[in-house]
């Protein structure tokens, strides 16, 4: 933002000098970029943040330096003759999209003479980098630089019967605007039209059609909010930027619109002559003011650790245009923000408005400030834990994109069959869908770094999917939740293994169960489904990926891939070990082999197991699966495993263990066909 020294100095007293001055805006939060002279004028560039849009704008500037300086800040009302003839007879206005334009105002002035500006106004716009049109438009161009409000001034003539029309661009519509080049328009781009077609691209540049020539003699001032998504919009879509629309992309001043539209009536009165409609055409009049923000007055120095008279602070708000005022407690303020600063919506947006001002360099360096200890979440210490318990078993953490492209989304989702989620806009070249599983990027990496010569890239990701809502879903919002995805090599079991240490270290290994299941993107029988107590809790998916998949990433083996919802991993997991007790007596060790049907798994039968077995099996171990067709028959198979049994009230005597060896075999072999080998 360039700011005019002279043009300064009609709104506030510069008691500072010039270095003075910028290192005093630099500590206050408008960093100095540089000064130039230009003539005889001292021309600084401050660098304004996003959020401070009051300050692109003379009059701003200068509020901030009658603060900073405890000076008064001088702005004149505007004032100018009005004719007796209402607006409302030489224009209408409608607007259709007040969802980019919330407010919009007109006034007309007829009678003007076009002609070059004065010496002051020409070397005022020239000192901030504007070159000189035309005593209407610089009275513009003066006013946006003066208070930060875009206006622009149409020629009535040019006008079709009169009326202005703000909506939506038509498709494929095209405008040529006043730097004299076309550009094509789409509906979501906001114009002001009339019934010929579109006059200007809002908030952005003014059409050709209706710009301001040597001939015109009656005008309508545009003063106008617009919303900043439209205009950045369609500013970068267009790659057309302007002084205008670089300000309504950091929004204006709600209420001084109709201030910004006087006062340029007022100035071109003056230089044009004229004579302005009575009224005002406005399709929002009504500015709502903003909510109350309470002020503790012990909060402010807790938060700087220095104490700030009130009356400093009192002096300070107000400058900067606050009204606040004492509550009944006394112990605090009430304060309503100024219309023209958005950004104070908190009350540690009002104490950083008096640390700022009172001085950064003020706040001591070894003030004690009260702080407290923060607990991780649960969430955040389980992540933890598998983080750790992964990288250790070899995994290496990946980060993929939550969008993918139509090809890899289809690869495998044993989540959803329903069609993924898309979004309007790619946010990645060719990538529209949201993943509805984490296996398929992952799977990408491990190709991609297999082609960089990473022959055995093992990785896990912990990160968002988002699932299509169902037609049982009432709310019609997609499920959205944190899984945990793997990808490795063609070792089943040693995956499997991974994550049951992963549940184990969870506390949940005890509720774990798998059972087989097909699901597209995996070997037919390859796949089991992981559930936790319930079977309709399902927990996550584990199997090796079918050769179709691997053969379209261009893997050279087998991938075992798993996915697990984490969120009810860690809703079920127990962080904090459960003391248990130690026996004082000896266990007894008792081995035992059965000869099961061969559907038969080990899960089944180990739930069997454990629960003939009670509170005196302390530990179930498996041993190995044996075949021998002729001693056992077809389709058998033999499990051996061991147990330790042991007491925590007495020593086990060897008849206590064989009676629950008994009942063990005894229900093996009525639940599953099981006979004892001796």
């Amino acid at each position: 933002m360039l700011v005019s020294w002279k043009w300064l100095s009609r709104y506030v007293d510069l008691t500072l000098t010039h270095d003075e001055l910028v290192d005093r805006l630099s500590l206050s939060g408008l960093n100095h970029e540089g000064s130039q002279q230009v003539g005889d004028d001292t021309v600084i560039d401050l660098e304004v943040t996003s959020n401070r849009g009051d300050c692109l704008g003379h009059i701003g500037v200068a509020r901030e330096i009658a603060v900073l300086t405890q000076q008064t800040l001088s702005v004149a009302s505007p004032e100018f003759q009005s004719s007796s003839r209402p607006v409302t007879d030489d224009l209408s206005i409608e607007n259709r999209f007040t969802d980019a334009c919330p407010r919009f105002t007109a006034r007309v002035i007829r009678g003007v003479t076009i002609g070059p500006s004065p010496d002051w106004l020409q070397q005022s716009l020239a000192a901030v980098g504007l070159s000189s049109i035309n005593n209407v438009v610089d009275a513009t161009n003066y006013v946006l630089m003066e208070c930060g409000q875009p206006l622009h001034a149409f020629d009535l003539e040019a006008v079709a019967d009169q009326s202005l029309v703000v909506r939506p661009a038509v498709a494929g519509e095209v405008i040529e605007a006043i730097d004299h080049k076309t550009y094509e328009l789409s509906p979501m781009d906001c114009v002001i039209a009339d019934s010929r077609g579109a006059l200007s691209v809002a908030g952005v540049m003014g059409g050709a059609s209706s710009e301001v020539s040597e001939k015109t003699s009656d005008l309508i001032i545009e003063a106008a909010i617009f919303k900043p998504l439209t205009i950045r919009r369609t500013a970068r879509r267009l790659k057309l930027h302007s002084p205008s629309s670089f300000r309504f992309e950091r929004r204006v001043d709600p209420v001084g619109v109709d201030w910004a539209s006087r006062r340029v009536c007022e100035l071109i009165t003056q230089l044009a002559g004229g004579q302005v409609d009575d009224g005002v055409l406005d399709t929002e009049p009504t500015i709502p003011v903003g909510p109350p923000v309470i002020l503790r007055k012990d909060r402010i120095s807790k938060l700087l650790g220095m104490t700030v008279p009130s009356d400093q602070i009192v002096r300070i708000l107000g400058g900067l245009g606050c009204r606040i005022e004492e509550t009944s407690s006394q112990e605090q303020w009430s304060c309503v923000a100024p219309s023209w600063r958005h950004d104070l919506t908190r009350e540690v947006d009002l104490i950083e408005e008096v640390a700022r001002i009172h001085g950064y360099d003020k706040i001591p360096e070894d003030a004690p400030i009260p702080v407290t200890t923060s607990t991780k979440r649960v969430f955040d210490t389980a992540t933890q834990r598998v983080r750790s318990i992964l990288t250790a078993a070899g995994f290496s953490e990946a980060m993929t994109p939550s969008v993918v492209t139509e090809k890899l989304d289809l690869t495998l989702s044993p989540w959803s069959e329903l069609p993924a989620l898309k979004t309007l806009t790619a946010m990645l070249v060719g990538s529209k869908r949201l993943r509805r599983s984490l296996i398929p990027s992952l799977l990408q990496s491990r190709a991609s770094n297999f082609a960089s010569a990473n022959l055995h890239a093992n990785l896990f990701e912990i990160a968002h999917v988002y699932l299509p809502p169902s037609a049982d879903n009432h709310t019609g919002l997609p499920i959205e939740q944190y899984h945990l995805g793997l990808v490795a090599g063609d070792d089943f079991f040693s995956v499997k293994g991974t994550l049951e240490l992963l549940c184990q270290r969870l506390g949940v290994a005890d509720e774990l169960t798998v059972q087989p299941v097909d699901r597209d993107g995996f070997l037919p029988g390859g796949c089991v489904v992981a559930t936790l107590g319930d079977p309709s809790d399902v927990l996550g998916y584990l199997g090796l990926v079918s050769d179709e998949v691997v053969s379209s990433l261009k893997l050279p083996t087998r991938v075992v891939a798993a996915e697990l919802n984490i969120e009810m991993l860690v809703q079920r997991s127990q962080l904090v070990p459960q003391q248990q007790p130690v026996s004082a007596f000896p266990s007894i060790h008792r081995d035992l082999n059965l000869v099961v049907p061969e559907p038969i798994r080990w899960v089944e039968l180990a739930s069997i197991i454990h629960a003939e077995g009670g509170e005196r099996l302390t530990e179930l171990a498996y041993q190995e699966t044996y075949r021998n067709e002729k001693q056992d028959g077809p389709d058998k198979k033999r499990i051996l495993f061991s147990m330790e049994l042991q007491s925590q009230t007495g020593t086990l005597s060897g008849d206590d263990a064989d009676e629950i060896v008994q009942r063990i075999v005894r229900r093996c072999e009525q639940d599953l066909d099981a006979i004892l080998m001796r």
